[in-house]
């Protein structure tokens, strides 16, 4: 690990003047980035620790949509949330470990946009607006790539909308060792159509599936996801799956979602 110095601003107008500074880098729970300093694969310089930002850290229900602020762990989310979108709920409480769910936020797993985590599945699946200090940026628009979001440079997510669905599930089928998702699907229902969002697949990161949208808009029941099927092209292929078997994984972990959603 390179020598760094650290910044612990108690506002979000704080972080953002300390991450002004090209070298800084943002510090949600750190799940990702420390392991990444441990093995010297980045040098920030200065990291800008946003744990102790009291304003990030929220659960409400405003009207019809959950209100989650940026620095929320996932724990947190797992508890509160539980009363007003239970499958949101259940995706934090299957995130990691106890450890990694008392450290991790929101707002930091969203920024990372890792290909195998699970929040931008419930993010894009849940047609969500990610929210940072200066703009409002659709769900649709946020994921844009393995590791890539539609932040600026020292942008901060502060707050993530859910607008909740009429019926929703978070299946995930997990990678054991590291208890990130080797196939997830979050499936949401709302008055205006569906959203299936699949995360752990694809080299290209959480993605909709438009054909199991249309189709589940149609006839909202796991058998007509049967006789879908997603391209092996494009998906992950590693010691842990094929990319075969990931592909057959979308369709299997899509109807067990439907059903959840219809149970």
């Amino acid at each position: 690990m390179y020598a760094f110095d650290i910044k612990r601003p108690r506002s979000v107008e704080e972080a953002v003047a300390a991450l002004a500074d090209g070298e800084a880098q943002a510090l949600g729970g750190g799940q990702t980035l420390i392991p990444t300093l441990r093995q010297r694969l980045a040098d920030p310089g200065t990291l800008v620790s946003l744990s102790g930002i009291a304003e990030l850290k929220y659960v409400r229900m405003e009207g019809d949509v959950l209100r989650i602020g940026g620095g929320t762990t996932h724990a947190q989310v797992a508890r509160e949330a539980a009363a007003h979108y239970p499958a949101l709920a259940s995706l934090a409480g299957r995130i990691g470990d106890p450890a990694v769910r008392n450290r991790g936020t929101i707002g930091g797993s969203l920024a990372n946009n890792d290909p195998s985590a699970c929040y931008p599945a419930g993010a894009l699946g849940s047609n969500a607006t990610v929210v940072t200090g200066a703009r409002e940026i659709a769900a649709d628009d946020f994921f844009q790539g393995l590791f890539e979001t539609a932040l600026d440079e020292g942008e901060i997510v502060t707050e993530v909308r859910f607008p909740v669905p009429e019926a929703a599930r978070y299946e995930k089928f997990i990678q054991p060792a590291s208890r990130f998702a080797l196939v997830a699907v979050f499936v949401a229902r709302f008055a205006g159509g569906v959203r299936v969002a699949v995360t752990g697949a694809s080299e290209s990161g959480v993605f909709r599936w438009a054909e199991a949208e249309a189709a589940l808009a149609a006839d909202f029941t796991p058998e007509v996801v049967r006789g879908l099927t997603v391209q092996a092209e494009g998906m992950i292929g590693d010691l842990h799956g094929s990319a075969e078997y990931r592909a057959h994984l979308v369709g299997v972990i899509t109807r067990r979602a439907v059903e959840g959603a219809l149970a």
